[in-house]
């Protein structure tokens, strides 16, 4: 029997990455090559199963807090009638809260509804409409969870994306601060640990922490953020993985993938404890400690196969815009690896406390002086209102490399250095991206640490 790089090999072959469409001969030589692929991977089934289970995780809540803050409190939750948003609202109606609105545009299907819940309809994208409803509910905490949240959509839907995750942000924010709210917690994502990504899904989220972490610097009320990485229960992964082994071709971008996920379950529950671990002046954020090990991309996809006993080909497609292919070379730390959340980039964990009951940790997202936000969101905006995506992506980009800077002036000389240290050796292959990043890292270390 063939090793499975042998195979891969062989799959690479017959149709080298990059093609949009396979012909009927190449599509049935990878048909002939992925039943070899499984019959070389019997453990794939074990992944799939391991995979699935990760959606009935939980962690630890503090019920009786829980009570006490939100009991009584009028709550508003954008995006409340999503995969997340739907769990996080039957999870406050348990604490009996006074009244529990969702706000959405009312375009999400197949997650329950409450029957004590109130659904209100608007874009977070329009202010007008939105700053109506809040004044209308005028909440006293609110959880922002709506967002545009498929990388690959986000690269054909620039402005759609950024209006939503950045703009969008900014609304709920002034509408939050205008109606009176005394808490709001941010639903984030792990992408976001990436100091800069040209991604516009990763840097339209990380622009929107920097925003919230602004809101929290004036200190008008408290703010509080979670980082989740990929939810099992709305996984995009895996959806296209069920509707491809129906009839298609099941495109992966590498065979080595391997990813972080979680449970919607510890998703809400994780808002609910960085609610609680909000801290008044600054935005501290939490992130499940430990996620367990990484799912293999390859053996989902081929449990996947056997378990619906499928005869579509894999194809090993390349990366799609949207899709990082290699993290910066420093984004992680061998020394803390392990001991935090993989949400937390080496610039991070420097700064990390462990949260009460231990199952996530808490960290500052913190961004050092510049030009005010109104100034920077106003040329989004202005690029926004071009309607060009180019334009756009032009403008979220120049943002995101001030919020490199802006971060890198909160981050202790000796964590910079040892950044450095560790890209160093890679810096002949890096990106001219990366490299930037890398010349940035190094003046803000202060000391010679060039090659």
């Amino acid at each position: 029997m063939a090793t499975v790089s042998e195979i891969i090999s062989a799959m690479r072959e017959a149709a080298p990455p990059g093609q949009d469409r396979l012909d009927e001969p190449a599509a049935s030589e990878l048909r002939s090559l992925t039943q070899a692929l499984i019959a070389a991977r019997p453990g794939a089934g074990e992944e799939y199963a391991r995979f699935l289970a990760i959606g009935r995780r939980a962690i630890p809540v503090p019920d009786a807090e829980l009570a006490a803050w939100l009991g009584g409190a009028t709550v508003l939750v954008t995006g409340g009638t999503g995969c997340i948003g739907s769990r996080l609202m039957a999870m406050i109606a348990r604490q009996r809260p006074g009244r529990l609105v969702s706000v959405s545009r009312g375009l999400t299907d197949g997650w329950p509804r409450l029957p004590a819940a109130e659904y209100a309809l608007a874009d977070i994208r329009d202010p007008g409409r939105l700053a109506a409803v809040f004044a209308g509910i005028r909440p006293d905490v609110v959880f922002h969870l709506a967002a545009q949240r498929d990388p690959g959509l986000a690269e054909r839907e620039v402005h759609r994306t950024v209006t939503t995750n950045v703009l969008g942000t900014r609304n709920v924010i002034d509408a939050a601060e205008q109606s009176g709210a005394s808490h709001l917690v941010f639903a984030s994502t792990g992408k976001a640990l990436r100091p800069y990504s040209q991604e516009v899904y990763t840097a339209s989220k990380r622009a929107a922490e920097w925003l919230v972490a602004d809101a929290a610097r004036r200190g008008s009320a408290t703010y509080s953020a979670a980082r989740f990485t990929h939810v099992v229960d709305n996984s995009i992964i895996y959806t296209r993985l069920l509707s491809w082994c129906g009839g298609g071709v099941i495109r992966l971008h590498a065979p080595d993938i391997m990813f972080y996920a979680q449970s919607a379950l510890e998703s809400a529950q994780l808002l609910l404890c960085a609610g609680l671990g909000a801290r008044r002046g600054g935005l501290w954020a939490q992130a499940i400690t430990d996620l367990g090990w990484p799912v293999g991309l390859l053996d989902l996809a081929l449990g996947v196969l056997g378990r619906t006993a499928s005869d579509m080909p894999v194809y090993i497609s390349g990366y799609d815009p949207g899709y990082e292919s290699k993290p910066f070379p420093g984004l992680y730390d061998p020394e803390t690896a392990g001991d935090v959340s993989p949400l937390l980039s080496a610039f991070e964990a420097v700064h990390v406390q462990p949260a009460p009951g231990r199952a996530a940790d808490a960290f500052p997202l913190l961004f050092g002086p510049g030009p005010q936000p109104g100034a920077s969101l106003r040329a989004l905006q202005d690029a926004c209102g071009t309607g060009n995506p180019a334009v756009v992506r032009a403008a979220l980009d120049e943002l995101s490399w001030w919020l490199l800077d802006a971060m890198l002036k909160e981050v202790p000389r000796a964590a910079l250095a040892r950044v450095a240290g560790l890209t160093g050796p890679f810096e002949d292959e890096l990106s001219p991206a990366f490299a930037r990043i890398l010349a940035a890292v190094r003046a803000y270390a202060g000391a010679d640490l060039g090659p």
